[in-house]
């Protein structure tokens, strides 16, 4: 059960794009960015807000491969693992985050809700190879060591 303020949030992106069939993309996207998931619930009640079916709108939401029904974490790290990256040996940095996390292919986020871990086909930084990506911000020609770097940085460990 979500907290009433997912709700209220959801009326004022609602607002924002008009209660019709049309919205339901940029009404998912803005929820999407406020909440770095889509809850299943807030779809529900974004699509009879809007007046199309539930499975319409979960259609659409499984169609497209940046939705997530997923909750991520306060960092989401993607790995690039297009052919640039993955020939310049972006598997072991993959490996790396998952190592140092605890996670694997099938558990993407850690328990403390701090970091989610994904592969994604590119992130069109192919000149910069391999590239990982931190919530928005593009890290080039990472390293397993790297990796490992960027997670006690943003963990905010100190080692002087």
């Amino acid at each position: 059960m979500l907290d009433e303020g997912y709700y209220k949030k959801a009326d004022e992106i609602i607002a924002r794009y008009g209660k019709k069939p049309s919205s339901l993309i940029p009404i998912m996207q803005d929820i999407q960015a406020e909440y770095r998931y889509l809850p299943g619930e807030l779809l529900t009640y974004v699509a009879k807000q809007i007046g199309i079916s539930e499975s319409k709108a979960y259609s659409v939401a499984t169609f497209y491969e940046n939705f997530s029904f997923e909750e991520k974490g306060k960092y989401v790290i993607k790995v690039c693992d297009g052919t640039a990256c993955h020939v310049r040996k972006s598997a072991p940095i993959l490996e790396a985050f998952q190592k140092e996390l605890g996670l694997s292919a099938k558990k993407h986020t850690t328990d403390d809700m701090l970091f989610t871990v994904e592969t994604v086909s590119c992130l069109g930084a192919c000149g910069l190879a391999p590239t990982v990506m931190v919530n928005e911000e593009v890290h080039p020609k990472m390293t397993p060591e790297s990796a490992l770097e960027l997670i006690h940085e943003l963990r905010g460990d100190r080692h002087d």
